[in-house]
């Protein structure tokens, strides 16, 4: 009997834990689109002591911006409807003292910075970024979630790759946890949307932009390209649905943030009519990420605290070699040809080679210190490298590496796949730069110490020349007089450029530019890009026309383009091309092993 008794009461607990559905159901009421606003309700389940509820400082991107300066008003209620004592500790952490039968913690945000890393409700659509606005029970990470969209208007739509809450659910989803939440954007608007299936799997694109900007037909048709290249690059496809969001704004900035199963890429309506490889190249880059970053991942990323920095030395793999890999895809896709390709790396060997810091900072210590780009100081050449450029650079040459230390045998492709194989699969991080350098030993057999110690962890001039005669090239460096602006400028991702610095008595500094300038318009175009390639073509005593924003407000000034001298890079072909290196630079664009070693290992 007592027995029965207890299988009875035991019956009944797992039944009342069903009824009581998700650990934390959240709402998310689209209340006032004009004045950005959302009001968001968590609903937390009975706790016998108290509960604490925190809002991310930052998520995904790596610099600390402190999502709750937006949040407004937080209150805490019973279930019945009456106000618990609710206190704040910190500048994202609240406590509510005792809630025996569970609570709701209430509160608004204001939402109004676009792009794929931010969080905007206006008029025309809402682009959400959960980590922004949803808090999370300091226990209960792990918990399974709920998300539902009140007040969503007429028209409107949503693209998310949540799970539906139901099958018939239009505006309720589900995670199996926070981070599984936040790391999937949500898009609601009047989209436009297309899918396809290839390889076993559905994509969906969401747009929401000015159907006049843009080419859908032309833009689905480079999707399909780039992830059939991608999937065939790494024999691999860890989804069955993947979802991307696109914006096509007229505003400065754009830029990409990768997902687990969808990504978030920004691309500015002048800059996608200007220069429609960029469309190709960001889309490949976040693509790429599912794997890298994602997947394949640094231990010391995880697991992620969202109160503070997570600091890694792998950054320039992460996000430089995803570059690189990227741009190998788009060749296979037949998006880039050779030259295209060669022009990739010249342009980043430039970029790096104009940066004094490089003698200075390694792609490790750029990667420690991402937390400081926001800073616009921190990214001058001479105190910054981006682990994004160096990363990319490096990722060549580690692939020549690679194929000069097995005779054309394993490439850049080989070792993603291991990493793939041997953590991602089995649910592993590698140990930042040391798990990337153990790879590529393990597949061919050689000492990549040495490598990674000069140019990975050390600060040595890249051997170029030495990579580059195994494909039958050479870098040619030439000096030349270029066209200067007289001041330093930067750009943070979706930001426009500021003004860092200023030349004494150069033509910028007589029309009145100042640090902190924030720079709109370059000749009439919206500055969407860095200065420098806005004005790639220009020459010494072109005249060029800059609106600014500043102290005084809007202005527009003219100045004359001053003159330097630099070196300029260029990758040629050596005198003497052996065939034998001709056929590794086929192999190497193609991502391939060269035809004689896939005979020996057959």
């Amino acid at each position: 009997m007592r027995r029965s008794v207890q299988l009875f009461l035991f019956v009944l607990l797992l039944a009342s834990l069903a009824w009581a559905g998700p650990a934390v159901d959240y709402t998310i009421t689209l209340a006032s689109p004009r004045e950005h606003l959302v009001h968001v309700r968590m609903h937390l389940l009975a706790m016998s002591g108290e509960q604490r509820v925190q809002l991310p400082v930052w998520n995904a991107l790596y610099q600390v911006r402190d999502f709750a300066q937006n949040v407004r008003g937080v209150h805490a209620r019973s279930p019945q409807g009456s106000e618990l004592p609710i206190e704040k500790l910190d500048k994202s952490t609240w406590r509510i003292p005792g809630a025996p039968h569970g609570s709701d913690v209430e509160y608004d945000v204001y939402l109004d910075q676009p792009g794929p890393f931010g969080a905007q409700l206006n008029s025309e659509h809402a682009f959400l970024n959960l980590a922004m606005l949803l808090m999370y029970s300091t226990e209960g990470r792990k918990w399974p979630v709920t998300v539902s969209f009140l007040e969503i208007p007429s028209g409107w739509r949503i693209a998310t790759a949540l799970a539906r809450s139901s099958p018939k659910s239009r505006s309720s989803f589900s995670a199996p946890n926070y981070d599984r939440l936040v790391d999937s954007p949500v898009e609601i608007g009047a989209l436009r949307e297309a899918s396809f299936e290839q390889d076993g799997a559905v994509y969906r694109i969401a747009i929401h932009a000015n159907p006049a900007d843009y080419n859908q037909e032309a833009l689905v048709s480079t999707v399909r390209k780039i992830v059939g290249a991608a999937v065939g690059w790494m024999n691999d496809r860890p989804f069955a649905e993947y979802l991307f969001i696109y914006h096509f704004p007229h505003l400065p900035g754009g830029g990409g943030m990768e997902h687990a199963y969808s990504t978030a890429i920004d691309v500015s309506a002048e800059r996608l009519a200007d220069d429609p490889d960029y469309f190709a190249q960001v889309t490949a880059h976040e693509f790429f990420h599912l794997w890298n970053v994602k997947r394949i991942r640094p231990a010391t990323l995880e697991p992620v605290d969202y109160t503070r920095e997570n600091y890694t030395r792998a950054l320039w793999f992460c996000e430089g070699v995803t570059t690189t890999a990227s741009t190998l895809m788009l060749v296979r896709a037949g998006l880039m040809n050779e030259r295209a390709f060669l022009a990739e790396l010249e342009q980043e060997i430039r970029a790096l080679e104009l940066r004094p810091a490089r003698h200075l900072q390694s792609a490790e210590e750029a990667s420690l210190d991402a937390w400081l780009e926001k800073y616009p100081q921190y990214r001058l050449p001479v105190r910054s490298i981006s682990y994004y450029n160096k990363g990319e650079v490096l990722g060549f040459l580690l692939d020549l590496e690679m194929r000069r230390a097995s005779n054309g045998s394993k490439s850049l492709r080989d070792l993603f796949r291991w990493m793939n194989e041997n953590y991602a699969r089995r649910e592993r991080y590698f140990n930042d730069s040391d798990g990337v350098r153990e790879a590529a030993e393990v597949l061919t057999g050689s000492d990549f110490r040495p490598f990674f110690r000069a140019y990975v962890a050390g600060v040595q001039e890249l051997p170029y020349d030495e990579e580059l005669a195994t494909v039958g090239l050479k870098l040619q460096r030439t000096n030349r007089i270029s066209a200067t602006t007289g001041f330093e400028s930067v750009r943070n991702f979706d930001s426009a450029p500021v003004v860092v610095s200023v030349v004494e008595g150069s033509d910028a500094a007589k029309a009145g530019l100042t640090a902190g300038d924030s720079i709109l318009e370059v000749n009439g175009r919206q500055a969407a890009a860095e200065v420098e390639e806005m004005l790639a073509g220009k020459q010494p005593g072109d005249n060029i026309k800059l609106r600014l924003q500043g102290r005084s407000g809007v202005r527009d000034v003219k100045i004359k383009l001053g003159a330097r001298r630099e070196q300029d890079f260029k990758i040629v072909d050596l005198d003497n091309v052996t065939p034998a290196q001709r056929a590794r630079r086929a192999a190497w664009l193609a991502s391939e092993p060269e035809p004689a070693a896939a005979a020996a290992d057959k």
